[in-house]
Parts: structure tokens; sequence; C-alpha cells
């Protein structure tokens, strides 16, 4: 059996079996057992009433990794997400990325101080980008994409992205959809990448997929892009 969590009980007493059906559904490469089964808004709601109650416990929580249950590296997210301050909010998200192993959690915290300080999270972005953990990877791209495809965005974050080079499924579907949202928001830049052919076939294709399913980039564009799909094996 696995160790209890100062908080596990309370994630019990929230559990819809039914919903941790569906979640497994969502997430084959994690076991049925691992997920209790609780809804994000409920995760997120416990969250923010356990960093202003229960701060000793929350700090406990947060240095004692690995968790057990999916819905514990949840709530370990967005626990982070409640830190005030910068770098103790960098210091847990880099103690905790070793330990996500599937891309709802990957995909799901993200802290707002890290749109507040974005030069500093930047650097940050550029070593996880460097990892050999697929997750570390994701979540590196995945910042890129929320938070850099705007006022932040510098054409250098497109090469570095197209240059990651994975056998992971995730990381390589995290790629086409960074590069399909750059599409929509960064056309002129991004257009080249997608002329020069020069990203995996996969990658290629699935982006101009994401992006002609895009309800932000015109019909006429779509078309134009099919001419880009590479063929494959």
């Amino acid at each position: 059996m696995p160790q209890d969590s100062c908080f596990t009980s309370l994630l019990f007493a929230l559990q819809d079996v039914p919903y941790g059906d569906f979640t497994h559904k969502l997430i084959p490469t994690l076991s049925r057992e691992r997920i209790i089964g609780v809804r994000l808004p409920a995760l997120r709601k416990e969250a923010k009433n356990l960093a202003k109650q229960q701060p000793e416990a929350v700090a406990l929580f947060l240095n004692s990794l690995p968790h057990y249950y999916h819905e514990e590296n949840l709530l370990h997210g967005f626990l982070i997400e409640q830190v005030k301050a910068f770098d103790q909010a960098i210091a847990y998200t880099e103690a905790f990325l070793p330990y996500i192993d599937n891309w709802a959690v990957c995909d799901t915290f993200s802290p707002k101080l890290f749109l507040k300080h974005p030069k500093e999270t930047y650097t940050h972005i550029l070593q996880w980008l460097k990892s050999s953990q697929p997750y570390t990877i994701r979540y590196g791209i995945g910042l890129l994409l929320s938070n850099y495809l705007d006022d932040y965005f510098e054409s250098e974050m497109l090469s570095l992205v197209a240059s990651i080079q994975s056998d992971e499924y995730y990381v390589n579907m995290m790629i086409a959809w960074y590069l399909a949202t750059a599409l929509a928001k960064q056309y002129e830049a991004t257009l080249p990448l997608i002329q020069s052919q020069t990203l995996s076939p996969f990658v290629q294709n699935k982006t101009i997929q994401k992006a002609r399913e895009s309800r932000r980039i015109s019909e006429e564009v779509k078309d134009f892009l099919l001419q880009y799909k590479l063929p494959t094996l």
C-alpha cells in the first residue's frame, strides 16, 4: 500500500469514482489504482483553502516527493500556484518536474508568478528544454506556448522548439501544438519554418493538422498549408 500523504484522506473525501474511470481513459499510461477521481475545480478550490488555512501542512506536502496518487500530483501543482514568492515557486517547480509522469499533470499547472517574471522564468525554460525527461521538456514548451507567443515572443524561441529531437509522443505533440499556435499568433515568423520542411514528418504534419483545426486561422491559410505536408512511412 502507498504511504498516505497528509492530504490523502481529504482527496478521498472528494472522490468521484465514475470521474476516475473517465480520467483513466484519458491517461492510459497511468494505472487505474493510482487515480482517486477528483474533479479539477474541486482540487483548485482545496489548494486555495489549504494554502490559506494550513501553510505548514502545505510546506510538508510540497517537500514530500514522490506522491503515489494522480490527484496528489495535481494538488501539488495547484499548491505551487499559490506560492507568493517567485524564487520559491521556481524551486518547488524544479523539484516537482522530475516526478511528473503524465500529460495531464504537466499541462494543468502554471504559476501566474511566471508571467510576472518572464525573463527570469525564460532562463529556467532554456534548461528544461535540454532535459532528458519528457515531461520536463513538455512543461517548458507549454510555458513558451502560454506565456511567450504574444508580448514576449522572440523568433529564437521557434528555433529552440523546432530543434528539439525526441522519440517521445507527448513531447512531439506539444511541439506541434506550440507551432500550430505560433502560426495563429506569429504567422510571418512561423511560416518559413513550415515551408522549410525540416521538422520530422510527424511534427510537420501534426502541426499542419492542428493549424487546420484552429478557428484562429483563415480557411485560405489552412488550404495553403496543405502543400507542406510530408510523406510518412
